[in-house]
């Protein structure tokens, strides 16, 4: 199990418990405790938030294609031995060892592509 999951099922927890405990008690000591929660709640989502905007994304490692195939493609379809996409996030793009790509009316890819 995951740290978010656990984060998530202990607030769920953390909310049935208070919520059936303020209906048990009495209205002012209930009124009371509501307020200091809800300060406390108020204080601690600025405080994820702002911890969540200071957090760099994960960098991916490389993306390698080594050793590919032979592609064919005909009536103007798409043969492609190597990489064609996005490299968003990537460390680096290696591309090596692509097989032959042969195409009949449209487009063959042995390299990298970028879109």
């Amino acid at each position: 199990m995951n740290t978010g999951r656990i984060a998530l099922i202990v607030t769920c927890l953390s909310v049935a418990v208070l919520g059936i405990w303020l209906t048990v008690v009495r209205w002012d000591d209930a009124s009371k405790v509501a307020t200091v929660v809800s300060a406390l709640g108020a204080v601690a989502a600025v405080g994820v938030a702002i911890w969540a905007t200071l957090q760099t994304p994960p960098t991916r490692g490389p993306v390698v294609v080594s050793r590919t195939g032979r592609a064919t493609a005909r009536s103007g379809g798409r043969a492609i031995t190597g990489l064609t996409g996005r490299a968003d996030g990537a460390g680096s793009v290696r591309v090596e060892h692509t097989g032959d790509a042969e195409s009949s009316g449209g487009d063959a890819i042995t390299g990298f592509e970028q879109k």
